[in-house]
């Protein structure tokens, strides 16, 4: 029930709204009144003031310096209230230019300081939205100073708390933290963060946070940051303390992740494997609210995602891997997509990480089940894939599950095998025609790994289920990432001399085909050097057909990449040709296309001191 809507429905009377626009303040301060009581908690009743035309007046009310403070200031709560509505209502406020008007008001020195505590909430709510005009406060490095002044350890409660809530979301680009750095907003931060209020704390810890993402040289300063005798790094190990709050104990950890990762604090500083490592393990564990736990998960994924070691602490803390278990079990995405986040940075580098993972008790029936948006349920059996993405599964979701199915494939035979019956060739096949990169990427990954070491029948079914055809597609496709692991795949699938020979006796002009495409097109060395790599394979295990040397267009580019100005087409050309060597009667043949010639005029190119030499000159 909407209080006040017995004496005041906004949508049928006008009387209390033609209140609004009286010179007389005891009528105006009355209407807004009875207004401010409808709005709040009320879309609908936001709506109907923004549509009939009312925020010109109110904003009017508020700048007006010679209306009563008191109708100033339910004129500010009011035009607040209007700013917790729904996205459409807050763009609405954005055209009567809503955040140059409070900060007008923040700014002037003579404001009341109840009224300027009204206005800061207003623009805290405000500046939350994407679509904010932050440059408004950016424009000028005394608007942040003026802030933090404002929010002075001498003022009110709630002006430093709606001071440091504006800070959070002024901070994400480069520009932004480097403006708020030189603003000396880092001293202020600290002294939020020692003072043993949750409601300063959180928000402190945050804007701290994403202000050293990714930016080394204000990470760096926050490394070198003091206040009152103590460094902020020792302030914030001291807050991942169990006796915190669990709110500022994660937030602090984020902080510190955040540090390592921008390369302020190395993998092996004790306050990242001693401290953070273990308090995000245990953020994870189910004692903990839902979106706690999801949180951490992510930040433990970001923490590990690139150390080995930090992978291998991670996976024995604080059963973390039973804990992520459950977390893959919940109904929110975002629980899901952490969980799954995690397991795919633990298991990047370490094979017995793989194993634990895909041998806990129903756990990779919920990694796959995952592909769905709905609740995940318990089966003692795989579920076919393709059953599995039904239901318009997110991008989000998918990419984080698919990014975890490729770490858990790698060399694991164990997990192949399951996976390859409940239908998994075919889903990662599908991925690779989907129009986001990310997934045709995973998609092309995934496939890749499950064709390291396998067996014959393995690879046999990825390449009749993926098609030449869809391998000449992904060969061209505009993401070079994408380049590389269909390349990797098919390094896989001719990595084993009986494979090469079934493989090419059935696919040689498709496989020579697209090897070709890609010398030929505008790629990176790098990339070059794969399609090489291939080539090298098949002239090493082809053992009935010498199909290399059939194709003069390869032939002739491996020839060319010997005095190329590249080591690594270099290298590769050599290991061609040496493979081309080892059996009898190619000698004469390679001579007649000029190779002797080039590798000639190589040797001379190459050092005598160095190993390159060597190799050559004893080949």
């Amino acid at each position: 029930m909407e209080p006040f809507t017995c004496f005041m429905d906004v949508e049928n009377s006008r009387s209390y709204i033609d209140e609004l626009y009286s010179e007389e303040n005891c009528k105006c301060q009355e209407a807004i009144v009875c207004l401010k009581n409808a709005v709040i908690g009320s879309n609908k009743k936001k709506g109907s003031i923004i549509s009939q035309g009312i925020v010109p007046r109110l904003i009017a009310l508020l700048c007006n310096a010679g209306k009563p403070l008191q109708l100033r200031i339910d004129a500010g709560i009011v035009l607040g209230s209007l700013a917790k509505g729904t996205e459409s209502q807050v763009l609405s406020l954005m055209r009567f230019n809503i955040v140059e008007v409070l900060i007008t008001i923040i700014f002037d020195p003579s404001t009341n300081e109840r009224l300027m505590e009204t206005c800061l909430g207003a623009l805290q709510t405000v500046v939350q939205y994407p679509f904010a005009p932050l440059d408004l406060i950016h424009s000028d490095i005394n608007n942040i100073k003026r802030l933090i002044q404002i929010a002075s350890p001498r003022s009110s409660f709630a002006c430093q708390m709606y001071v440091v809530n504006i800070f959070v979301p002024l901070c994400h680009s480069s520009h932004q933290q480097k403006n708020l750095c030189q603003a000396e907003v880092i001293p202020f931060l600290a002294r939020l963060m020692i003072c043993d209020n949750t409601t300063l704390q959180v928000p402190a810890l945050k804007c701290l946070a994403a202000m050293c993402f990714t930016n080394k040289s204000v990470s760096n300063i926050v490394h070198a940051t003091y206040h009152a005798d103590r460094s902020i790094l020792d302030i914030l190990t001291a807050l991942l303390s169990r006796t915190r709050d669990v709110q500022v104990q994660l937030s602090a950890s984020r902080c510190l992740t955040y540090l390592h990762r921008a390369g302020s604090l190395p993998a092996e500083d004790y306050r990242i494997v001693y401290k953070t490592l273990p308090c995000l393990a245990r953020l994870c564990s189910d004692e903990f609210e839902e979106d706690t736990r999801a949180t951490a998960a992510e930040t433990l994924a970001y923490l590990a995602e690139i150390d080995s070691e930090l992978q291998r602490l991670a996976a024995i803390s604080n059963h973390l891997i039973a804990s992520l278990a459950n977390l893959v079990k919940c109904p929110s995405v975002l629980s899901r997509q952490g969980a799954f986040r995690c397991f795919a940075s633990l298991a990047a580098n370490d094979e017995e990480i793989r194993k634990r993972i895909i041998e806990m008790d129903g756990l990779m029936e919920e990694v796959l089940s995952g592909l769905k948006d709905g609740c995940p349920e318990d089966h003692s059996v795989w579920r076919p894939l393709m059953d599995l993405l039904s239901g318009d599964p997110s991008l989000e979701l998918q990419t984080v599950v698919t990014s975890t199915i490729c770490n858990l494939l790698l060399e694991f035979s164990p997990a192949k095998e399951p996976m390859l019956e409940s239908g998994a060739v075919e889903m990662l096949c599908e991925l690779t025609k989907h129009p986001d990169p990310a997934l045709r990427l995973n998609g092309s990954w995934a496939l890749m790994n499950m064709a390291f070491q396998a067996e014959q029948h393995v690879k046999t079914k990825i390449i009749n289920t993926l098609g030449t055809d869809r391998i000449f597609q992904l060969l061209g496709d505009r993401d070079e990432r994408v380049i590389m692991k269909t390349l990797g795949l098919l390094r896989n699938l001719l990595s084993n001399t009986l494979h090469i020979e079934t493989i090419m006796s059935e696919h040689s002009s498709e496989v020579l085909r697209a090897v070709s495409l890609v010398l030929d097109d505008p790629h990176p060395p790098e990339v070059k050097e794969q399609a090489i790599i291939i080539i090298g394979n098949i002239t090493a295990g082809a053992r009935d057909e010498d199909y290399v040397l059939q194709d003069e267009k390869i032939v002739k580019k491996i020839r060319d990449f010997l005095v190329a100005n590249d080591n690594k087409l270099q290298m590769g050309a050599v290991f061609v040709v040496r493979n081309l060597l080892d059996k009898s009667g190619r000698q004469q043949i390679l001579r007649q296309w000029g190779f002797l010639e080039n590798l000639e005029q190589l040797l001379h190119m190459t050092p005598q001191h160095s190993q390159f030499y060597e190799e050559y000159h004893t080949g």
